[in-house]
């Protein structure tokens, strides 16, 4: 019978990392906390409020206007990338130079800083002279930037060019891992292609799906630098997202403790819907059996 001994001194490799995550991510939220359970005055003067910050914002009308938009707006992207992502990446020849290419093309968007990409599509959406504009003029539509339905389209678009090739990436990666007699023993059944997709290749997509969703989701959710250079939450507050409320209410009000609490409620909300969109993607994770059926 095996014998495994434990040896705790590997720890001692995973303490630069440890340590780092406990820096930029513990410390930030424990500060969060504290400012969200106390009100502050003039030098450094901290009184325990308890949960009237968090009453407060889950009071507020605005705020939940806010979630919707944030929500609607990552349900949007998620129905466009997921699908064209996933398509462009079964389309993809297997190797050679214009597989090279795509990769790069697509690789390239996501390459691009946030601030450089809002200013990018702001300039593409200029009346007359921006790009996006003129290719709609083409089709006899008018790109008007006052109205909430095209700020959603142009948002939507601007997203969708610059992460779809991540879908794509993840997916072309794991279409590539299946072995060939895979494709092969199809062949002999004279199985078309969508019974191909359907039986050798989305269900070892699944995991990797699961993926960029979840990716995905957390991106589009927290969005903040693109739509604030684009639309500057307009026309009206049609673009206005939680994140925009977030830094509205703390950097421009300077309203730290209501600020805390929106931050720890927006950051139990990533942390809600990531889990559950990965327990309904992936039902059985955990058990033995879907561990076994990853790996193959």
């Amino acid at each position: 019978m095996l014998q495994f001994h434990h040896n705790n001194s590997a720890w001692l490799f995973l303490l630069p990392a440890l340590t780092v995550l406990i820096l930029v991510g513990v410390v930030p939220i424990g500060f969060v906390v504290f400012y969200a359970l106390h009100d502050t005055f003039g030098g450094n003067v901290f009184i325990w409020v308890g949960s009237q910050w968090f009453k407060e914002v889950l009071g507020s009308s605005a705020f939940y206007e806010s979630v919707l938009r944030s929500l609607g707006f990552a349900l949007v992207a998620l129905l466009v990338q997921i699908p064209l992502g996933l398509y462009i990446a079964l389309r993809m020849p297997k190797s050679g130079v214009q597989t090279t290419c795509v990769i790069i093309l697509l690789a390239i968007p996501m390459l691009t800083p946030t601030i450089v990409v809002g200013y990018l599509w702001k300039a593409m959406v200029q009346p007359e002279t921006g790009l996006l504009y003129q290719f709609f003029q083409l089709f006899h539509l008018s790109l008007n930037m006052n109205s909430p339905v095209w700020a959603w389209v142009v948002l939507v678009l601007m997203d969708t060019w610059h992460w779809t090739g991540l879908v794509v990436l993840l997916c072309y990666a794991r279409l590539r891992a299946i072995p060939d007699s895979y494709y092969q023993a199809a062949a002999i059944d004279s199985a078309g292609r969508w019974a191909v997709f359907r039986y050798i290749q989305l269900p070892r997509l699944k995991l990797v799906l699961a993926i960029a969703i979840l990716l995905r989701f957390m991106d589009t959710f927290t969005l903040y630098t693109e739509p604030y250079v684009i639309t500057r939450g307009g026309p009206g507050v049609s673009t206005t997202f939680l994140s925009h409320e977030l830094v509205q209410t703390g950097l421009i009000q300077f309203d730290l403790g209501k600020a805390g609490a929106m931050a720890v409620i927006y950051f139990l909300i990533v942390l809600l819907f990531a889990g559950s969109f990965y327990r309904l993607i992936l039902p059985g994770h955990g058990s033995k059996g879907s561990s076994v059926g990853i790996m193959r």
